[in-house]
């Protein structure tokens, strides 16, 4: 079984993205692009890595490798998750 299996699985939230990308061991990789974020608190900021944190409230987003492409994989976790 490859790390990447259910890379391409739809999450029911974004603590499950996040889950999933630490699992890979992806957490602290760099995104092939970055992508602007528009946080829950209102504040834009830029998402650089498969999981990033709101510099402003803490919210914690994640993204899985085969959704990195796409702004709208980028999932919140929680506040501190």
């Amino acid at each position: 079984m490859s790390e990447h299996d259910g890379c391409s699985a739809s999450f029911e939230n974004g603590q499950q993205t996040v889950d999933k990308v630490r699992q890979m061991g992806f957490s602290e990789g760099l995104l092939p692009m970055a992508h602007t974020i528009e946080c829950e608190c209102g504040t834009k900021f830029e998402m650089e890595y498969f999981e990033d944190k709101c510099p402003s409230c803490g919210m914690v987003y994640g993204v899985t490798p085969c959704h990195s492409h796409d702004p709208a994989g980028c999932k919140a976790a929680g506040k501190d998750y």
